[in-house]
Formats: C-alpha cells, sequence, structure tokens
C-alpha cells in the first residue's frame, strides 16, 4: 500500500504523518502492495477533517470524517472503511475486475453480510426537460437533497444535489 498525503490549510507534521500511517497500515490485510490511497488532512475553523479515497479498479472507496480533533478524525475514518470493506466485500470481488487489488486471503475469506442492501420503494415520474438551475429551484421547492432531471441542454439523465456551504453539484454520464 502506498500512501499519499497531502494537506489543506494545515502543515503534516510527522506525528500527524505517523498517525495516518500507523491507522491506514490496518488496511494492509486487504489490499495489495501496489494500491494508492490518497489522504487529504483539512482543517477549516474548528473542523479537523480527514478524507481517505482509495481507487480500486471499477469502484471508488471513500470515507470523510470530522470532528474538533484530527487524531480522532483519523481513528474514525479507519473504522469506517473497514467497516465499507466488510459490507461490501462480496459486492466488490462479484465484480471480479476489481479482485485484483485485494489480498487473496481477502477474498476467500467468507464474511456474513451485516445488513443486505435492500431497495424497499420504486419511484416513477415523468421528466420534462428542463436546465440545471431550474432543477436546483425545483428540489429547493421539494426539500430534497437531490432532484434528477432530463437536462434541456443535452437532452440526457441529469442529477443536481446540494453541496456543504449551500452550493450544489450537476452529475452528468460519461459515455
Amino acid at each position: 500500500m502506498h500512501i499519499i498525503i497531502s494537506g489543506k490549510n494545515i502543515d503534516i507534521t510527522e506525528g500527524l504523518r505517523k498517525a495516518v500511517e500507523d491507522k491506514l497500515s490496518k488496511l494492509e490485510r486487504y489490499f495489495t502492495p501496489k494500491t494508492d490511497i490518497s489522504v487529504t488532512l483539512s482543517v477549516e475553523k474548528e473542523r479537523q477533517k480527514i478524507e481517505v479515497t482509495i481507487p480500486v479498479k471499477g469502484n471508488i472507496i471513500r470515507s470523510e470524517q470530522v470532528s474538533n480533533d484530527m487524531y480522532v478524525s483519523i481513528d474514525l475514518v479507519e473504522e469506517v472503511i473497514e467497516r465499507q470493506l466488510k459490507r461490501y466485500k462480496n459486492k466488490i470481488i462479484d465484480q471480479q475486475q476489481a479482485a485484483a487489488n485485494f489480498q487473496k486471503e481477502f477474498i476467500e475469506k467468507e464474511v456474513e453480510d451485516e445488513e443486505e442492501v435492500k431497495i424497499i420503494r420504486t419511484k416513477r415520474f415523468g421528466m420534462k426537460p428542463m436546465y440545471p438551475e431550474d432543477a436546483c429551484v425545483q428540489m429547493e421547492l421539494l426539500g430534497h437533497n437531490f432532484f434528477v432531471f432530463q437536462n434541456a441542454e443535452t437532452e440526457q439523465v441529469n442529477v443536481v444535489y446540494k453541496r456543504k456551504g449551500n452550493t450544489y453539484g450537476l452529475i452528468e454520464p460519461e459515455f
């Protein structure tokens, strides 16, 4: 595993670097040595945030944790990633192309599903073409965090979503 650590509004001290490497080295039992792990530490006001991204072929494993203490955030992020790996192991491994990033022992070990992903409701609705800005207004009127719509410019299905800081994001398909 290769851990790449960067900082935003924070100096990466040896203590922080060691804490991140010690905590994330626990994940070595899951990944092959050539797997890259991107870690970004950042500070905004009182918020100490760590973002960990692990690209594996066909998927991205990601966790973001925020607390008042960076060391607490570091502890939390490792636990969350480990839980994600155990929960979604069978689904990740079923897509055989992703198996190349994982240790053989992890792939072969049986893990009972903690929670099966269950779709309990299906909604159907007509989509009239609209511009992304109009979709944001509609999303706000509905009180939702995201809104699916047909983009009037591209005629493709897009999603707008609410981001932190009262900003919006747009998801467009890539073919």
